[in-house]
């Protein structure tokens, strides 16, 4: 038999037992589907994050009182041995590391700071409230925001109309904001433009708008359009809090200068925050991508996992399209005595089982891919991230099921082809 009529002869006995091949390719193309789903999935998150922290440069960092702490899952930071946790703690008992950073503590590292470089303070107002003009009001999914006049440019944001706080407006507080482009948008739909100057209320508060910001890319982690950007006196005179902590930004010119520059913020506000030589610093610095690294991180534990999942979901298939092919060698002895008896060859009808076997698992294997895909970039869609095709685990998967079918196909094939042809043609 040519290479052609045993591969026609196999896709004709696939074909001709539709329900069986059905169900042992759905199996096959869970195990493929969960896989690509997923690392689609992770492709577009991962993307999303990219681009959410692109804007933001990897010439600036933060000073905070305490450690974002980013994981998902059970996943986490590396723990400390308990010898060095319990040292630590003795290190840092009289700092208290959950003091948070006072106003005065702030402006003192901004006027202290002697480092070519511009710092930034900022003050997280409320979240989730309304703004509304006369005619029109938004969703309550507006944070409002402190900062000075180089918060913007420390943030990556860009101003459309309108000007920069001045330094004068940021330390008198004066009710004057700049709206995000989605706020804007809302609130004026036909041209934002004419939000300068207009008065808009922010959680029932009066504020005369003096700048429309840019839409710099928001994604579904970080919406950066439905924000309004008061000055950080302005927070503190309406929101004020005991628990409110600063963030103080600081970008250098050139990132040769971070590890220098970070050296100077530590040595400027050790002493501010009232620290002697012996005791752990009580605050923490964030470079600008940190959040991301520490998400993307996360990702990866848990594309890991998924490719654990998918490998236990493969050998169950595995199995399952073994014990197909040897029902289907039982079901067949008659037919394989009957090619033995016209001059089929061991070969020739290893090499049918095997051709089974193998089509079966590719079957399974491109339904779970484009499900996957499919799937995946329905989050990918939702991310606002372009079309993903994780093509490496694409090409995997395809080898793996390529794997997983001659592995299943191999015993029964050989089974099939040590039948005696006489006893085979005797069977009923």
């Amino acid at each position: 038999m040519t290479f052609k009529d045993t591969l026609s002869l196999s896709w004709r006995n696939i074909s001709g037992n539709k329900l069986r091949t059905a169900i042992t390719v759905a199996i096959m193309a869970l195990g493929i589907f969960a896989l690509i789903l997923i690392i689609t999935s992770i492709k577009a998150a991962s993307n999303s994050l990219t681009t959410s922290f692109s804007t933001m440069g990897a010439n600036s960092f933060s000073l905070r009182y305490k450690d974002r702490n980013i994981r998902i899952g059970g996943g986490g930071r590396r723990r400390e041995s308990t010898k060095t946790s319990k040292s630590s703690a003795q290190r840092v008992k009289k700092s208290n590391l959950g003091k948070v950073i006072t106003y005065e503590e702030a402006k003192e590292f901004k006027q202290r700071y002697d480092f070519p470089a511009k710092v930034s303070l900022a003050l997280m107002g409320p979240r989730n409230i309304v703004c509304n003009t006369d005619a029109r009001k938004t969703n309550p999914d507006v944070a409002i925001l402190g900062g000075d006049e180089n918060y913007l440019e420390l943030n990556g944001f860009n101003i459309a109309y309108g000007r920069n706080f001045t330094e004068k407006e940021v330390e008198s507080g004066r009710s004057i904001c700049m709206l995000g482009s989605g706020v804007a948008q809302k609130l004026f739909p036909d041209n934002q433009e004419k939000a300068i100057d207009k008065v808009v209320n922010v959680d029932h508060i009066p504020y005369r708008v003096i700048a429309v910001l840019e839409d710099k890319g928001s994604s579904a982690f970080f919406n950066t359009s439905k924000i309004i950007v008061t000055s950080y006196n302005n927070i503190r005179r309406l929101y004020s809090s005991d628990n409110a902590s600063f963030n103080v930004g600081v970008m250098v010119p050139d990132i040769k200068m971070m590890d220098i520059a970070i050296g100077e913020a530590k040595g400027t506000f050790r002493p501010i925050r009232k620290l002697d030589v012996k005791e752990e610093e009580n605050f923490y610095i964030d470079k600008s991508d940190s959040i991301a690294e520490a998400l993307l991180t996360n990702l990866g534990f848990l594309e890991k996992g998924t490719i654990g999942i998918a490998f236990i979901t493969l050998i169950g298939a595995a199995i399952g399209l073994m014990n197909i092919m040897l029902v289907a060698v039982n079901e067949r002895t008659k037919e394989i005595g009957l090619i033995k008896a016209l001059g089929g060859t061991k070969d020739d009808i290893r090499s049918q089982f095997l051709y089974e076997s193998v089509l079966i698992s590719l079957l399974g294997a491109v339904v779970g891919i484009v499900l996957g895909i499919v799937l995946g970039n329905g989050v990918a869609l939702l991310l606002k991230t372009g079309f993903v095709v994780p093509w490496g685990w694409v090409i995997a998967g395809i080898i793996v099921c390529t794997i997983v079918g001659l592995a299943a196909g191999l015993y029964p094939a050989y089974k099939a082809s040590k039948l005696d042809p006489i006893v085979a043609l005797r069977y009923e």
